[in-house]
């Protein structure tokens, strides 16, 4: 009799320290699931994974359930260890000692870390089924962890400490979303995964990056001489084409030029007709973020847009298609007015206009030059220098020693950068 009594306890302490791994294993992978990876299983209607967003929603309560019946088994488990070790040694002090101090080493290494290691590891795996027993089990201990709960709550409330008990409801910040994308390199091919950084990014980039400069602006004065105006027409670049009256600053309206031939047919132009056929000009702030403006194309169902400061001067105009580059990368032909700002010499070294673009340069010749600043390379060099360099002025920005070939008008026109190894950067 005895002896059954003592190989049943040994199978209690058995199903106690088996019970007690349940519990550390579903408390880490209720943690380390994956909250996206649950809500894709939610909305295939998998049912232990809503269970498992239930359970999260109040975390405390099946934290606090966890932790209770995690801390009886323990205590049930010490005191089955002693009844076993009076049974074996009878009332011996040494023999406890060592008795307890075995039970404190196989709990750590069979009920803690084995657990929680193969939960971390698969906590899909282990979490999923584990919802079904512990729903059950939380209705059980809600009252005592109520008042548990109640107690914590007084005590942080107290301390002036806020807590947040539904982790369901946790939004993921800009910076989390691009690690993610970037996580996914051996899922994605690399040219999606490039796409998809550019698009998180359109948040924080403004027009006033992407916009083509007042000055590179292929325009149409309605004042200037008719066979200049018909001749301008003809030869322009670009469907839609800003209308000017005597300086660029007054934009008057957009020209299609597809509403154009009607009106080149007749031999004088007439320019009331032309007037007549302009659409309203759409003006952007330059600090207008390039998400919100691709919002707002798309509810304007415009394509351009006439970009001005705070004080309503004239910087540039920005298009769908420069937000759009700005994601999927250049797929629009240039105007020989913004074509060739780019070229390569022998020595490696590029001949680059100032009036370039710094994010078309990063982006197209793998430079990495700063972006928290001035937006083009003449703005780069003058704010370097803060002074109007002269031509043959050397310097060096970021690392690229940078060369000043040619200045005009208060303007660095040609500069010649030469790209650094990153070793050699600053």
């Amino acid at each position: 009799m005895d002896e059954l009594s003592l190989a049943a306890l040994f199978g209690i302490l058995l199903l106690l320290l088996l019970c007690s791994a349940f519990f550390s294993g579903s408390e880490t992978s209720m943690m380390a699931i994956n909250r996206y990876r649950l809500n894709s299983l939610i909305r295939r209607g998998n049912r232990s994974a809503k269970l498992v967003s239930r359970l999260l929603g109040k975390v405390d309560k099946l934290l606090g359930s966890i932790l209770l019946g995690n801390t009886l088994l323990n205590v049930f488990a010490a005191a089955v260890t002693n009844v076993i070790i009076f049974r074996l040694f009878g009332q011996n002090d040494l023999a406890l000692l060592l008795g307890t101090l075995t039970l404190t080493f196989v709990l750590l290494v069979f009920s803690e870390i084995m657990p929680k290691i193969i939960a971390a590891s698969y906590p899909e795996r282990v979490a999923l089924p584990a919802s079904y027993l512990l729903t059950p089990l939380i209705t059980l201990f809600q009252p005592v962890v109520s008042i548990a709960g109640g107690m914590v709550k007084g005590v942080l409330w107290l301390l002036r400490i806020k807590i947040e008990t539904d982790q369901s409801t946790q939004k993921m910040t800009i910076e989390e979303l691009r690690g993610l994308v970037l996580d996914a390199e051996h899922f994605l091919p690399r040219k999606h995964q490039k796409m998809l950084l550019n698009l998180v990014d359109l948040e924080r980039i403004t027009v006033n990056d992407v916009m083509v400069p007042r000055n590179q602006i292929e325009a149409l004065d309605i004042n200037a001489d008719e066979n200049e105006l018909r001749e301008q027409i003809i030869t322009c670049h670009h469907t839609l084409l800003p209308v000017y009256a005597d300086t660029h600053s007054n934009i008057i309206g957009i020209l299609h030029i597809k509403r154009v031939p009607a009106l080149l047919q007749e031999t004088t132009l007439d320019l009331t007709r032309l007037r007549e056929i302009l659409n309203d000009p759409y003006f952007i702030p330059s600090d207008t973020p390039l998400l919100k403006q691709l919002q707002q194309f798309q509810e304007r169902h415009a394509r351009l847009g006439m970009v001005v400061d705070e004080y309503g001067e004239l910087l540039g105009l920005v298009t769908l298609e420069n937000i759009l580059e700005e994601i999927v990368g250049e797929f629009t032909t240039q105007s020989p007015a913004q074509s060739g700002k780019f070229l390569r010499q022998d020595d490696g070294s590029f001949l680059l206009e100032g009036s370039s673009s710094l994010r078309e340069l990063n982006r197209k010749l793998g430079l990495h030059l700063p972006l928290d600043g001035p937006k083009t390379l003449n703005g780069l060099i003058l704010d370097h220098l803060e002074d109007i360099p002269e031509t043959g002025t050397s310097l060096k920005i970021a690392g690229y020693p940078i060369e000043i070939i040619q200045t005009q008008d208060r303007i660095v026109k040609v500069a010649r950068v030469f790209p650094a190894r990153p070793d050699q950067r600053q």
